[in-house]
């Protein structure tokens, strides 16, 4: 099999992975994360929601996180070459985010999201389908005029927690239009963990085919049902290159419970485990592409460090594996 020799990974804990605890988590616990993150190496890192934090409280600390991020001695030397990402999926939201951005201290990339199932979609946004592109054909031009890039995210690309089974080629043609109507980029998203791998590999052979532009498309995988990095393997021998994923494999959908009191949220969970989500752990999908050849130009050593400490910040065991085997060896121990 063929696979690429280096990919480009985005770390999406402080935002997706944080988003689904039903703790608070403080926001020095925050900024060290996306700290040691930026200092292990990643290029591209979710910060936070733009969103209203009534339904969201996870995210009340939106701005001083990026103000502390900017302002940090830490990272100075690299964060002018890093991608600070926030989510906008509402028109306040990218509106705020413009704001930051002119006061200097706001997010580099924005992102805005669509699904294929219109019941999803309207779950996710308030909005139909139709009504969501006019808004985003709208508020593009205003947040590139601004100096933003835009992610356009597509979900529900191979099922559907609500609507079940999904077309396909349906998500092709919402990665057309994003990209027509400005987005810098595109996130190919199972946020439920409906993908399989053999469909995995079908979907982004068919997207490179149609878009052949490996580094528009970012790859977002679930491991809901285990089969995360399986996932990853077919969209490596697909030929994809551009992955994102959260440490221990926390994140999902926002949580509707957070320090003792019911949140709107975005209404109840879809399984009847609520720690059941989760997206593909950081630690194993790097370690897996290192012992593959695969260049992800990260600290592996300190990345396992880091996802050690992201457990005693959520207060559980987490999904990564190789924050407690480990590496392989690269040379003999010597011993007999």
């Amino acid at each position: 099999m063929n696979f690429p020799k280096k990919v480009t990974i985005g770390d999406i804990t402080v935002r997706d992975g944080f988003q689904h605890e039903e703790k608070f988590i403080p926001t020095d616990a925050k900024v060290w994360v996306a700290e040691q993150l930026i200092l292990s190496g990643f290029k591209h890192i979710e910060v936070s929601n733009f969103g209203n934090p009534v339904g969201m409280p996870q995210f009340k600390d939106a701005d001083e996180l990026f103000k502390r991020l900017r302002n940090s001695k830490t990272i100075a030397h690299l964060i002018n070459d890093v991608s600070l990402t926030a989510i906008t999926i509402r028109e306040k939201a990218i509106e705020r985010a413009i704001r930051a951005k002119q006061e200097g201290w706001g997010p580099d990339r924005i992102l805005l999201m669509v699904s294929t199932s219109e019941s999803h979609h309207k779950k996710n946004s308030g909005l139909s389908l139709e009504d969501y592109w006019k808004m985003a054909e709208k508020y593009i031009p205003l947040a590139r005029d601004a100096g933003l890039k835009i992610n356009g995210t597509v979900s529900t690309i191979w099922g559907c927690p609500i609507e079940g089974p999904t077309e396909m080629s349906k998500a092709i043609d919402f990665t057309k239009r994003w990209l027509d109507i400005g987005a810098s980029d595109v996130e190919h998203a199972d946020h439920d963990g409906s993908a399989s791998p053999d469909r995995v590999y079908r979907y982004f052979s068919m997207l490179l085919d149609s878009i052949p532009k490996p580094e528009k498309h970012i790859v977002h995988f679930h491991t809901t049902r285990g089969w995360g990095l399986a996932n990853v393997l077919a969209a490596l021998h697909a030929g994809m290159t551009n992955y994102e994923s959260s440490l221990g494999g926390i994140g999902g959908q926002p949580a509707n419970f957070v320090d003792g009191v019911p949140v709107a949220g975005t209404g109840a969970y879809y399984y009847k485990d609520p720690m059941v989500t989760g997206l593909v752990p950081t630690e194993d999908m790097v370690v897996m592409m290192d012992e593959m050849g695969i260049d992800t130009g990260l600290d592996i050593e300190r990345l396992l460090e880091t996802g050690k400490m992201v457990e005693r910040i959520t207060g559980r065991k987490l999904r990564s594996e190789s924050i407690r085997t480990g590496r392989i060896p690269k040379e003999l121990s010597g011993k007999a």
